[in-house]
């Protein structure tokens, strides 16, 4: 089926796209005409969206699927769907899932299906055997199944010498390892950042030290190895610093941060709301600045939804039986996007949602001209709606946005020949 985007406008880094209205024309999975008017082929589907822009695909970073052995949070189908719904056509998703993706049998598993839906998934492989952070798991034979990066996911490797092996391994095809730093032996049985609010709260703390310890470990051992290493999801000032410090030295390190640390503190969780008890925790208003800071100087790299969805009874209890997580990857943008608006051009978001995340991943960017394979998310700056139950994607509910009136939307996807509309 051809599809033809009416009056749209194209964000690009080139400068061979178009800055005012066109019409695009997809036939057969490729994008075959751009031009100011275009007559629609007999049968084509013709979309035309209110303030509409396109760029190429948006790219999520170490979201949480629950296939296989978790499919009451999430399956690859439900994922793909809320990726859709949030302007994601490629999701890298993180192993520890069970069976753990520690060899190369599951990440043809997780990747199986990918020529075939609007949505690519690309699996992470485990470090470790079975995620346990003890023996290094299959690394080569991973990465030659199509493994993009090798992390223990929510499971931070608590062992330097795995790290150093990993990374050592990962060198000789320069691959990269991504590891989120929280040293369990000072982190404990922590609930909430460890600060004015975990005392009035009478909650245990998560201290910044936890973070920070094995960041600074990570940086080191990626220094002695000259490897590439990304640091997931920091959320402390001291973890910017420490990044902006490690590229300054010329270290091969990429970071990323999660949208609701950059929206919110520690504040947030005032009134026990288990929807913001997430990892790594919201921490204090100094942190978020700081964060914001680092983000938008370009010392963090990326920005994640940090997507992990729960079932209604990890997340409907005491405050303090409650697991770490909230569904994150529908909601991104108008998050992003409100909060940086008036830092960032709606270039420069795109560019933090497409393009940075593909370079540190090293994978292919796709291109918006005649004769490229379409790989689009069809979209509105100013589209304002509301985040119900009902048009929530993913299987789980596990959001603190629920009933909230968000600005920015989300029209359309269309990746692999296949379009979805939102």
């Amino acid at each position: 089926m051809d599809v033809l985007y009416k009056q749209i406008r194209i964000i690009s880094p080139s400068k061979k796209v178009p800055q005012k209205k066109v019409d695009l024309l997809i036939s057969k999975g490729i994008i075959k005409k751009i031009a100011d008017k275009i007559k629609a082929p007999k049968g084509a589907k013709v979309l035309a969206y209110p303030n509409a822009y396109a760029s190429i695909g948006w790219v999520d970073v170490g979201a949480q699927c629950g296939e296989p052995g978790y499919e009451h949070r999430e399956t690859l189908a439900s994922i793909r769907a809320a990726a859709a719904n949030g302007g994601f056509t490629s999701v890298i998703v993180s192993p520890d899932v069970q069976p753990v993706v520690d060899n190369k049998a599951q990440v043809a598993f997780i990747q199986s299906a990918n020529k075939r839906e609007a949505v690519s998934i690309y699996p992470m492989g485990s470090i470790s055997v079975q995620g346990k952070g003890e023996n290094i798991a299959e690394i080569i034979d991973m990465h030659e199944a199509g493994a993009v990066a090798f992390s223990d996911g929510n499971h931070s490797v608590q062992s330097g010498g795995l790290i150093q092996r990993a990374l050592n391994y990962a060198k000789t095809f320069d691959g990269l390892v991504y590891n989120q730093p929280n040293d369990e032996s000072v982190s404990g049985d922590g609930q909430i950042h460890e600060g004015q609010v975990s005392t009035m709260l009478g909650l245990p703390g998560l201290p910044n030290l936890a973070e920070e310890l094995m960041l600074k470990r990570d940086l080191d051992i990626c220094a002695y190895t000259e490897s590439r290493l990304h640091c997931a999801n920091i959320s402390t000032a001291g973890s910017v610093d420490l990044i902006k410090s490690a590229k300054k030295s010329g270290l091969l390190v990429s970071a990323s941060v999660p949208i609701l640390n950059l929206c919110f503190d520690d504040q947030a969780l005032g009134q026990y709301d288990v929807n913001y008890k997430v990892f790594p925790p919201l921490r204090e208003a100094k942190d978020k600045r700081a964060l914001i800071k680092g983000f938008i100087s370009g010392t963090i790299d990326l920005v994640s939804s940090n997507h992990q969805p729960l079932e209604e009874e990890a997340k409907k209890v005491e405050f303090p039986y409650a697991d770490f997580g909230a569904t994150g990857i529908e909601t991104l943008f108008p998050l992003l996007l409100n909060l940086v608006s008036d830092k960032f051009t709606l270039a420069d978001i795109v560019e933090k949602l497409a393009f940075a995340p593909r370079r540190v991943f090293r994978m292919n960017t796709p291109e918006i001209k005649e004769g490229a394979e379409a790989n689009l998310c069809i979209f509105s700056p100013s589209e304002e709606w509301t985040y119900e139950k009902s048009n929530i994607k993913s299987k789980s509910k596990n959001s603190p946005f629920i009933g909230q009136k968000l600005k920015g939307k989300v029209f359309s996807v269309y990746n692999n020949g296949v379009l979805v509309e939102n």
